[in-house]
This record gives C-alpha cells, structure tokens and sequence, in this order.
C-alpha cells in the first residue's frame, strides 16, 4: 500500500484547508484509514480515523472542527480542517491500516500545515 498525501500550506488562525491522501497498491485490504500529526518537540499524535464502512474517531483537540471523510471507489480520504489555530501546525501523515491491526501499518510522506497567529 501506498499512500500520497496532498493539501498542506500556510494559513493564518481561524482559516480552513483540506488534506487529501490517495492509496494505491493492495488497497483491498486496507480497513481504517486516518490521520496523524507531529509538531516539532512533540510526540506524534492521532488526529483523526474512518472505517470503511465510515465509523470515525476523532482527537478531543479537533472535534467539532475536523471533518474526516473516504471515498472508497477512489480509494482517497480527506481531512477538511476549519477553524486552524497555531496549535495545529504540525506535520500531518496519512495512515492506513490493514486487517484487523489497531496501529497504522502504512504511512504517508507527511504535508506541512502551517497555522500563523
């Protein structure tokens, strides 16, 4: 499975932006797709996750201002991130996880989100 992450940038506080992530590969095994995020100095934190049949998890930090959605047939999930604060500038990595795991077994390249104050 590959994934190929898209739609980071630079807002400024209170802007929105869309990530996109697109899986290739044996994507018939792929059961929860998501995403994760690292701001420098700090650990690696789940962001948000989506089943196939569209259960999604989120972080207390991001409810009620991420939405997480999947396109099966094109094999994509998105992110659309609104309200951005400076707290969510971090490096954002697409996830998929295949079978029954509870951990990512595959990750994306990461996109920069940059939220100025």
């Amino acid at each position: 499975v590959q994934l190929q992450a898209s739609g980071g940038g630079l807002v400024q506080a209170g802007e929105s932006l869309r990530l996109s992530c697109a899986a290739s590969g044996s994507i018939g095994s792929i059961n929860v797709m998501g995403w994760y995020r690292q701001a420098p100095g700090k650990q690696r934190e789940l962001v948000a996750t989506i089943t196939r049949a569209g259960f999604t998890v989120y972080a207390d930090s991001v409810k009620g201002r991420f939405t997480i959605s999947r396109d099966n047939a094109k094999n994509t999930v998105f992110l659309q991130m609104n309200t951005l604060k400076p707290e969510d500038a971090a490096v954002y990595y697409c996830t998929a996880r295949t079978g029954w795991r509870t951990e990512p077994n595959y990750w994306g390249q990461g996109t920069q989100v940059t939220v100025s104050s």
